[in-house]
């Protein structure tokens, strides 16, 4: 199944996160599919999303985990 959910990057006790679109058995920061966006929680909740992808993966049959849906959510 293929999900879109949070990679964590940055440094330690500094996350920064991308949105990528991944296979449900990958790692969390393992081989992606496609990065579609990128969430900095420190930096005022900075937030940058493609839509448009985020759609096409959706229509495709991607499920978002629940920190992903959470997120689109407040900030739409």
């Amino acid at each position: 199944m293929t999900v879109i959910r949070l990679a964590r990057f940055g440094r330690v006790k500094s996350p920064f996160y991308r949105i990528v679109v991944t296979d449900s058995r990958k790692r969390r920061d393992s081989g992606w599919i496609e990065k579609i966006g990128y969430y900095n929680p420190l930096r005022t909740e900075e937030f940058k999303l493609d839509n448009e992808r985020l759609q096409y993966w959706v229509g495709v049959g991607a499920q978002m985990s629940k920190r992903v849906q959470k997120i689109v959510k407040d900030n739409k």
